[in-house]
């Protein structure tokens, strides 16, 4: 039993770290082909290259 608990606290642990990864990553939104574009705050389509998002890590 005591194994058992120590793996399922490890996988939860896992769990926690990844969701906090995909939480502080951020990816910057974008239109797919054929979808329907992004717009920015002037409600002009923003392109990947104008991305304010793009260089950030």
């Amino acid at each position: 039993m005591t194994l058992f608990l120590l793996v399922l606290g490890f996988m939860a642990l896992a769990m926690l770290v990844m969701a906090v990864g995909v939480i502080f990553k951020r990816p910057c939104l974008r239109g797919s082909c054929g979808g329907p574009e992004v717009m920015g705050g002037d409600g002009d389509p923003i392109s990947c290259a104008a991305c304010p998002n793009r260089l950030k890590v």
